[in-house]
């Protein structure tokens, strides 16, 4: 299948200077690279080592997302062939990565913020200047190294071991270098990488093919082992893609006992300037810090086929029983498409007030962030008050693995793939098909426990809203509880493209409670 957004994938340049890192983070950098550190065909031949350069694609960005242990989320990374010039006097092809650890492994235990910078040979992939900026612990260090390579040919050895690949490379150039070698059962290579002031000595064997599942969708994938001479990670497996640019989708590892997870979380190809680059010689490192996960960063927005767009508001007014008197409002907005938490989103947000009428005063509200392609919330963000009753919660929904993680705490649920939350559920359910009044399922998370959401087109009708006469399906909402009708939940879709919510009914105890969207009389 083709990659969809951007990326993040724990990386690390070589760097020689006296910067310190966290042999953690190393580890995890070596981690994401190593696996793709391809050496040469099996042969002593140096003329023979393949090179793929297609590999090099201007304006590929690649996004990875880090579980370790059991912190969710634990940092991102981010990878960009960047650009292709002049770079100190040599053609080069320039590489970037962006490290950065989030939520409470970036408060309590390690801080790290850190731009990678790396210019390789375009013939070789070998690099000749590796740039870092590290900013741990309140504290900004910036390093360079020239690696003083020769180029083209004269860049190989007259002699390799089988199957070693030649040159020394960085973390970051050896993950390209790696993608550009073929893949295939039964390979094995073998590569030396230097990082800061040690050197790692890696095999790779490649040793079958998987169905590999991610938030990005689902790869053949090349299964490879990766064992690292002195590294305190062990039993690493990454999956390649199996196509011809061999992604990394999925790398999976133990630091002493601990897990790591680093999963691809999308991929962009971003089309580059039509001028022709100037000559560059960069002397100094300005990075552009990456934004912490809660900042949107504006995204390229690709056309969706959705019956709502950004910036949709929905706006009801609430009624009990057969009064006209409004004893409350609810609010529905599609708010923004962005990068939150480290992925590309969309923004949905519910607001539901009330106060009089009999009633306890009620501010119930609800964030849902979902995959914009598939409308499936990764975190949902819970806050209600009514009366003297709170609940605030915040979840992270690893659609995945099927497990719902409840921010601050280490207890996981069990949940389908792709179950929804109360939000995105009322979304999604705009863009099922309803032709010949057929009914459809769907999972949600109903606060703390998955249940199962049956939406069934009863009927179409023409409704009264706000002195109009309206077309409508109405939809009737069940669950699979002991009863199953209990909330007598029905919505009123709109039957045309939009599919606008016009009327929710449900029954709360012994009161109705109507809420009907508010719209311009004609």
């Amino acid at each position: 299948m083709s990659l969809r957004d951007a990326a993040s994938c724990h990386y690390h340049s070589k760097v020689h200077g006296k910067v310190s890192f966290s042999r953690i983070l190393v580890s995890v950098l070596l981690l994401i690279s190593l696996p793709y550190l391809v050496a040469a065909q099996q042969s002593e031949n140096a003329a023979s080592v393949p090179f793929n350069a297609g590999v090099y694609r201007i304006g590929e960005r690649l996004t990875y997302n880090v579980n370790y242990s059991h912190f969710v989320s634990a940092a991102h990374i981010e990878m960009l062939i960047a650009s292709r010039g002049k770079f100190f006097g040599r053609d080069a092809v320039q590489l970037r990565a962006h490290v950065e650890t989030s939520g409470v492994v970036n408060v309590a235990l390690l801080s790290i913020n850190n731009d990678y910078t790396t210019f390789i040979y375009p013939d070789s992939g070998l690099p000749f200047r590796a740039q870092q900026v590290v900013r741990e612990a309140g504290r900004t260090t910036q390093a360079e190294v020239d690696y003083n390579q020769p180029a083209g040919t004269d860049a190989i050895p007259p002699k390799l071991r089988m199957g070693e690949f030649p040159g020394i490379y960085d973390l970051l150039a050896a993950i390209y270098r790696v993608r550009a070698m073929p893949l295939a059962p039964g390979f094995a290579y073998l590569i030396n990488v230097r990082t800061e002031n040690d050197e790692y000595a890696a095999s790779v064997k490649v040793s079958g093919k998987q169905l590999i599942k991610t938030n990005v969708g689902s790869f053949d994938a090349l299964a490879a082992k990766v064992d690292i001479k002195r590294s305190p990670v062990d039993n690493v497996h990454v999956y390649f893609s199996d196509d011809e640019w061999h992604v990394p989708v999925l790398v999976t590892a133990k630091y002493k006992d601990a897990e790591i997870r680093i999963e691809l979380a999308g991929s962009q190809l971003i089309a580059p300037a039509a001028v022709p680059r100037p000559s560059i010689d960069p002397v100094s490192v300005n990075p552009t810090p990456t934004p912490t996960p809660t900042n949107i960063i504006p995204t390229s927005e690709v056309t969706l086929d959705l019956p709502f767009k950004v910036g949709e508001q929905l706006n009801y007014r609430v009624f009990v029983g057969n009064t006209n008197t409004a004893i409350g409002t609810m609010n529905l907005s599609l708010k923004t498409r962005g990068r939150f938490f480290n992925r590309d989103g969309l923004q949905f947000s519910w607001l539901a007030q009330a106060s009089g009428g009999g009633i306890l005063p009620i501010k119930d509200q609800m964030t849902s962030y979902v995959d914009p392609a598939t409308l499936i919330p990764f975190r949902t963000e819970i806050n209600f008050a009514e009366g003297s009753w709170r609940n605030a919660r915040n979840y992270n929904l690893d659609q995945d693995r099927g497990v719902a993680t409840l921010e601050g705490k280490t207890d996981r649920q069990e949940i389908p793939i792709g179950t929804h939350d109360l939000v995105s559920a009322l979304y999604a359910i705009r863009t099922f098909d309803f032709s010949g009044l057929r009914q459809n399922a769907i999972s949600i998370m109903a606060l703390s426990q998955p249940r199962t959401l049956f939406v069934k087109a009863e009927k179409r009708e023409t409704i009264d809203l706000n002195g109009q006469k309206i077309s409508a399906i109405m939809l009737k909402v069940t669950t699979d509880d002991a009863e199953p009708d209990k909330l007598q939940l029905r919505i009123w879709i709109g039957d045309d493209s939009r599919r606008l919510p016009l009327r929710i009914t449900a029954s709360m105890g012994t009161a109705a409670v109507r809420a009907d969207l508010q719209i311009t009389p004609r």
